[in-house]
């Protein structure tokens, strides 16, 4: 029987089926000596086990499309990072840091702005030209307001899209306006701390139909890039790419070189501030990274 793993708790994998609903199920010993371990978005082959307490045995993992190394996840076709515009404000770094992530993992991305409600036109211009040449398309929506979601429902029709953000940023709530059999725990944001609590703890696979999935992962705070060289960064902000080449030197870092065609399209407002500021700074990091291996 063929299905798809929509969670992983505890060694169990929750397998949901075309026609028989939902099977807990463990993974066959031989997955542990092929070093293949189950994931989330996996079609997979079951056997069933005990038909009544609906358990079964996960017998084979076809072909995987994809496989995401952060979040933990296999077959998808697109990313939404999901930030508040306001209540929390969003933070630009944390923003370009998973876009980053999602490009290293040959992933396409998309940014949605919650809580338009909030904002005010300042606030949501800024962010448009932020992103402006950044080749990022961004939606707004208000959960509160039900505004923007269905637009936000034509951007997922038909594909599997993993949604990531900080708590607080109303990924609950979202996810609970474009479906409706899995009401997902939302939480407050807090006054003193200025974010919500974790309401998410795994990574779990939504059905919004029979051809569109929302794979709903944990918040997060902070993110560690994945193994990358500091000179495969630029190919991540492809506004900066795009001058990259013109550069009088081979192997410019973009950061402190005389003649950087970047540098010179950020003065002439073709590159936003922040997103170069975002650069450097996740450039740096992974310079001192590489110091740290050797």
């Amino acid at each position: 029987m063929r299905g798809r793993i929509i969670r992983g708790i505890g060694g169990f994998y929750y397998v949901a089926t075309e026609d028989a609903g939902i099977y807990a199920c463990k993974a066959r010993g031989i997955f542990r000596l092929l070093k293949t371990k189950p994931l989330v978005g996996d079609w997979v082959d079951i056997s069933v086990t005990h038909e009544k307490d609906k358990e079964a045995s996960i017998t084979q993992i076809f072909p995987r499309k994809n496989e995401l190394i952060r979040p933990a996840a296999a077959n998808v076709d697109q990313a939404m990072v999901l930030f508040a515009v306001k209540d929390p404000d969003p933070d630009g770094v944390l923003i370009d840091r998973f876009l980053t992530m999602m490009k290293m993992q040959s992933v396409p991305a998309f940014i949605c702005f919650n809580k338009l409600d909030l904002a005010g036109e300042d606030t949501i211009a800024h962010w448009k030209n932020v992103y402006r040449n950044s080749g990022y398309e961004i939606l707004f929506c208000s959960a509160e307001n039900n505004i923007g979601i269905e637009q936000l429902r034509e951007k997922l029709q038909g594909k599997t899209t993993v949604i990531a953000g900080p708590s607080g940023a109303g990924k609950s709530s979202v996810t609970n306006l474009l479906q409706d059999h899995v009401m997902m725990e939302t939480g407050e944001i807090s006054k003193k701390l200025g974010r919500g609590r974790h309401t998410t703890r795994h990574a779990e696979l939504i059905m919004l139909n029979g051809e569109s999935y929302l794979c709903d992962t944990p918040g997060f705070t902070s993110l560690f890039l994945p193994d990358m060289k500091k000179e495969e960064l630029e190919t991540c902000f492809p506004e900066i790419d795009r001058y990259a080449d013109q550069c009088r030197f081979v192997g410019c870092s973009h950061t402190a070189e005389p003649d950087c065609a970047v540098k010179n399209a950020l003065r002439e407002g073709k590159i936003s501030k922040e997103r170069y500021h975002n650069y450097v700074m996740i450039y740096r990091e992974l310079e001192e990274k590489e110091k740290r291996r050797y």
